[in-house]
């Protein structure tokens, strides 16, 4: 019995004596070990099938075992046309391969060129996108003249048994927007919370609801929201929802 072996090399490869002990090894035995005898897990005397199965066996026609051999017939030709050198269409195992080095060079030059057209493409995108969240860093220094909570916020807290460190959200609608578009209400609002003045508090524009939510702790949420009303030039009321509560307070 005799095994044919393809072995493929590039040709700038100097040490081609070591190609036929690289054939030798690949085509020898792999290392096998007996296996233990097996030993079954339920009584077996040989006489029957220790398991019945439940149904009998499917009964294949003798049409269906003709269109199969068929089928196997068909498929094994097309095999036998495949070609299984797996360098075709590779360029550094063609014989010539000092002529096709710049076609390589060129290929790659011109991968990286694209690839960096794409990325500026992707950073003229990512600024001309819409900006959609603002968080404020933690400050200490405009929680100074922070007052207590009023009574009847406090009342509210208590019925709900809601602590200060809650997280609650003042909801900006379109339509307090005092003649102004809901774009230019978020930039401010943007310009402020860079300069800290809202403490703990991160917002978001909902543009399919026209709304702009700001998040912040119950704690400091009147401040917050009478700071929003005469920075922002709000006309109307704002109202302060918590989750799984709802609407607490309005302002």
């Amino acid at each position: 019995m005799t095994t044919e072996v393809i072995l493929h090399y590039r040709p700038y490869e100097s040490e081609t004596t070591q190609l036929p002990k690289i054939a030798e090894k690949a085509i020898q035995d792999f290392p096998t070990r007996p296996l233990s005898r097996f030993i079954p897990w339920f009584p077996h005397d040989g006489s029957r099938l220790p398991l019945k199965p439940k149904r009998l066996p499917p009964v294949i026609s003798e049409e269906a075992t003709e269109d199969v051999r068929q089928y196997l017939t068909i498929s094994e030709h097309d095999i036998k046309l495949q070609s299984y050198d797996c360098t075709v269409d590779l360029l550094e195992f063609q014989p010539n391969l000092k002529k096709k080095k710049h076609l390589i060079r060129s290929h790659t030059l011109n991968e990286q060129t694209n690839s960096g057209s794409l990325d500026k493409q992707s950073e003229k995108g990512k600024r001309h996108k819409k900006r959609s969240w603002s968080v404020s860093l933690p400050s200490s220094n405009c929680t100074e003249n922070i007052f207590p909570l009023s009574e009847k916020l406090q009342d509210s807290l208590k019925a709900l048994n809601l602590h200060s460190f809650y997280r609650a959200r003042w909801t900006i609608e379109h339509t307090i927007c005092n003649n102004q578009t809901l774009e230019d209400i978020w930039e401010k609002l943007n310009r402020i919370i860079r300069c800290n003045e809202l403490p703990s508090c991160n917002a978001t524009i909902q543009r399919h609801l026209g709304q702009i939510w700001v998040f912040c702790d119950v704690m400091y949420c009147e401040y917050v929201g009478s700071l929003l009303k005469g920075r922002l030039a709000l006309t109307g009321k704002i109202n302060l929802f918590v989750h799984k509560y709802g609407l607490i307070f309005s302002m």
